[in-house]
């Protein structure tokens, strides 16, 4: 088929159309969709539920607990999940029953800690009726210390 002068390409115009072509696609592609957009993003590996009895009168206060991001409503999350990152899931396991502790009173505060530690669900009591489990207490004191 005949071209008249004014259907006539210039040589390289296919190629101009087409990098036009490819960058407008490229530009698009990068619209919507920006980091605030949480659907996409995986729940926390690390989820935990604090039910503290500062006193022992039974009022009990809830925290929650995240990390990666660190966040919750314990007094400092990010001391928190250092923690736990820490003591791992080896610190909500209780004390043996052959392990002998002293016989000290660190105080009335008793704790419950549930919900998921690195992917591992976790399900455990804290209290300071005597060393061994002040020890415990204070290898997760972050944990157990809500905001305020």
């Amino acid at each position: 088929m005949l071209q008249t002068p004014t259907e006539r390409r210039a040589p390289g115009d296919l190629l101009r159309r087409t990098l036009l072509a490819g960058g407008a696609l490229l530009l698009l592609a990068g619209c919507g969709g920006g980091d605030d957009d949480t659907a996409d993003r995986p729940a926390p590996a690390t989820e935990l539920t604090v039910e503290l009895d500062a006193e022992g009168t039974g009022d009990v206060v809830t925290a929650t607990l995240t990390c990666d991001p660190a966040g919750g409503d314990v007094a400092d999350p990010r001391a928190a999940c250092d923690q736990l990152a820490a003591v791992g899931v080896a610190g909500f396991a209780p004390v043996g029953s052959d392990v002998v502790c002293t016989q000290q009173f660190g105080g009335p505060q008793t704790a419950t800690v549930t919900g998921t530690l690195d992917g591992e669900d976790v399900d455990a009591t804290f209290s300071r009726t005597d060393g061994c489990e002040i020890s415990r207490w204070d290898a997760l004191s972050a944990v157990l210390q809500p905001a305020g």
